[in-house]
C-alpha cells in the first residue's frame, strides 16, 4: 500500500535502540571504537534489514533517530557523524 511508504514509527523507535545499545557498550568519555560493539549493533541491523522493507524515506528517519539519540547520550560530534554514516552504509 502506497500509505506504507510513510509508516516510519518502527524504524525510528529501531534506531534509538542502536543508540541506546551503542551507549551501554561505548562510553562517552573515550568512544573508541570497540569492534565487538559494532559487529553486534550491524548484527542488530542486518536482522532489522531481513524483515522489514526500508525505503529512502525509512532509513532517513532510521538514521535521524540514531543521531538525535546519540547527541542526548552526549557523545561528540565527530564520533556521531562517524557512526551515523556507518549506519547508513549498512542500510
Amino acid at each position: 500500500m502506497v500509505f506504507d511508504w510513510f509508516k516510519a514509527r518502527e524504524v525510528t523507535e529501531f534506531g534509538a535502540f542502536l543508540a541506546d545499545f551503542l551507549a551501554e557498550r561505548i562510553p562517552t568519555k573515550s568512544p573508541k571504537k570497540a569492534p565487538e560493539a559494532l559487529a553486534k549493533l550491524f548484527a542488530h541491523v542486518e536482522r532489522f534489514k531481513e524483515s522489514h522493507k526500508l525505503n529512502m524515506y525509512k532509513k532517513a528517519k532510521l538514521a535521524n533517530a540514531f543521531k538525535w539519540k546519540l547527541i542526548d547520550h552526549g557523545y561528540a560530534n565527530e564520533f556521531i557523524e562517524e557512526m551515523t554514516k556507518e549506519l547508513l552504509l549498512h542500510l
